[in-house]
């Protein structure tokens, strides 16, 4: 399991938003992929919240470069 949130170059749909988060904890990209597309059944802010993570969540070159 990868310590650090990042969006990977690799195994990209969107944004590698779900593909990061499945490679820090340990889960398939299209098992958490299923998850965000059933959570946007439910009434809430998920679109958001992606949204946010997408800003928020450095590319893997970009944190590559830093360390």
């Amino acid at each position: 399991m990868s310590r650090r949130l990042v969006r990977p170059r690799q195994g990209r749909m969107i944004a590698g938003v779900c593909a990061g988060l499945a490679q820090r904890y340990g889960r398939s990209a299209g098992f958490i992929r299923l998850l965000f597309l059933l959570s946007l059944l439910l009434p809430g802010t998920q679109v958001i919240v992606y949204l946010v993570l997408w800003v928020l969540m450095p590319n893997e070159d970009r944190y590559t470069m830093r360390y």
